[in-house]
């Protein structure tokens, strides 16, 4: 049996050229969001951005939920998945980042289909259950901050259909998941959600390896 391969810079690369498909578009947007503070490590990777849009056509998703917009390329992926009449409402703290990605949505023809809500994930999340949300979502996309992870995950398996998909990024989180000298509140909340997950009757789960750990929840459906 193979074990799990060892990622160089040379093998990352040649999956790039062997398989990524993205766009001027998109390109784009990933390039003018790696200029900013922090903006390689904070958006997720063109690749990943692939993964999440084939999920949303394996699903045959009509409306999908995203924690964390920031510059909007994963949104601009899931949204381009989406029927012409789906619907993505992504969710961030603040405009401040996301405004950067209207006019890429816009170019791509799918600014129609994404409706950004602003404030307090949690907040946010409260507000779409108490208003009759519950069980309205095909796919939760979770890339907000990693504290709030335990408390996100919660309600995101409540906001998404039985049969759903519930997608949490960064669940190994740069490997200090692994470190028990690590003990900070990002990695404290990630090491909880995981926890949660595992323990979690209802759904079943696998935690990819790729990228900073990718964790996929199927909501059970009895």
């Amino acid at each position: 049996m193979a074990e799990q391969v060892d990622v160089s810079p040379a093998l990352a690369g040649y999956v790039r050229e062997m398989s990524l498909r993205e766009d001027e578009v998109l390109r784009e947007l990933r390039e003018q969001t790696a200029e900013l503070p922090g903006g390689r490590s904070l958006q997720v990777m063109p690749e990943e951005g692939q993964f999440l849009g084939m999920l949303v056509g394996l699903l045959g998703a009509r409306s999908v939920l995203e924690l964390g917009t920031y510059t909007g390329y994963s949104t601009l992926c899931l949204a381009r998945a989406l029927p012409s009449d789906g619907r993505l409402v992504t969710c961030d703290i603040t405009r401040r980042w996301a405004d950067i990605g209207v006019p890429f949505w816009r170019r791509a023809g799918v600014a129609d289909r994404i409706e950004l809500r602003v404030g307090p994930a949690e907040s946010t999340l409260d507000a779409m259950l108490d208003g009759g949300e519950a069980d309205g979502f095909d796919l939760v996309f979770v890339d907000a901050d990693k504290a709030g992870y335990p408390a996100y995950y919660e309600r995101a398996v409540r906001l998404v259909r039985p049969g759903g998909l519930v997608v949490l990024d960064n669940t190994l989180f740069f490997g200090r998941v692994a470190d028990p000298s690590v003990s900070d509140p990002d990695t404290e909340g990630v090491r909880k959600v995981n926890a949660l997950i595992r323990d979690d009757q209802s759904v079943d789960v696998v935690l990819l390896t790729v990228a900073d750990g990718l964790t996929l929840v199927r909501r059970k459906t009895a």
